[in-house]
């Protein structure tokens, strides 16, 4: 008789996942057993994804294309989940972007889209699901957040903010949690081969002269499923970074900033 796998008989809901970390977390999951529900903005990716995760690991995998940046779409997202007849048992919020550059001259919609996806989208689907989670004493919520929560980021300062709130809000829930069966975690990679750099526009600012100590996207989402079993609170991904965001609360504030702001200054 085959040995039943850890998530064999629950669903897993992975956004941001047609590339990058969001697919590394959903086949972490995929391998574990659980069945999947993928969702990012491009069907043909989600699609691709969906088969390849399916046929290698035995599971289900449900693809569904909408933009969660949207208001609105994370209620219309449960919606199509549920008329399908599936249920969500852990909820990975991958889904964000992050713009570089000064506030002043910066696109309004881009940063206030920046705050939708990144928290308000997050904080919607997991309020969908939550009351389930702890009703069956199970699953839970891994939230995808960044090095950058632990201090300001001048030159990129929604980003920084809207991942602050991510790992406050994470780690609050961890708490409300405790003893439930629940399991909350919070990953915080730093930098990470990804198509973010792309989107960000940071490839030509000095923190992307840094990036030799990039991790690959694989070993990240391997951290952040580990942590997550173990409901471990926070996972830092690399030691370097782990040092660098222990040091953050012993520096003078004002030197935070202008470290922060000379990695984020143009090359």
């Amino acid at each position: 008789m085959a040995r039943k796998r850890k998530g064999e008989g629950q669903t897993a809901l992975v956004t941001g996942a047609s590339m990058g970390i969001g697919v590394d977390l959903a086949e972490c999951f995929a391998k574990d057993g659980y069945d999947l529900i993928l969702t990012a903005r491009s069907e043909a990716q989600l699609k691709d994804v969906a088969a390849r995760l399916a046929a290698a690991h035995k599971i289900k995998a449900t693809p569904i294309a909408i933009d969660l940046g949207v208001p609105g779409n994370g209620a219309k997202l449960a919606e199509q989940i549920a008329a399908q007849g599936l249920a969500v048992d852990v909820v990975v919020n991958n889904a964000g972007y992050g713009i570089a550059g000064a506030f002043k001259g910066s696109d309004l919609g881009q940063q206030l889209g920046m705050i939708d996806l990144n928290d308000r989208a997050l904080v919607e689907l997991t309020h969908i699901y939550w009351p389930r989670m702890l009703a069956n004493k199970r699953g839970g919520v891994l939230n995808v957040a960044s090095t950058a929560s632990f201090q300001p980021g001048p030159l990129m300062a929604i980003y920084y903010a809207s991942k602050a709130f991510v790992l406050s809000f994470s780690e609050a829930l961890w708490k409300e949690a405790e003893g439930t069966g629940v399991h909350v975690s919070c990953l915080c990679p730093g930098p990470t081969v990804s198509q973010f750099r792309e989107r960000a526009g940071t490839g030509k600012t000095k923190v992307a002269s840094n990036l030799g100590s990039a991790m690959a996207s694989a070993p990240v989402a391997r951290m952040g499923y580990r942590g997550w079993q173990k409901n471990r609170r926070v996972v830092i991904t690399g030691g370097r970074n782990r040092m660098l965001a222990s040091l953050v609360p012993f520096l003078p504030r004002r030197t935070v900033l202008g470290i922060v702001h000379n990695m984020q200054s143009p090359i």
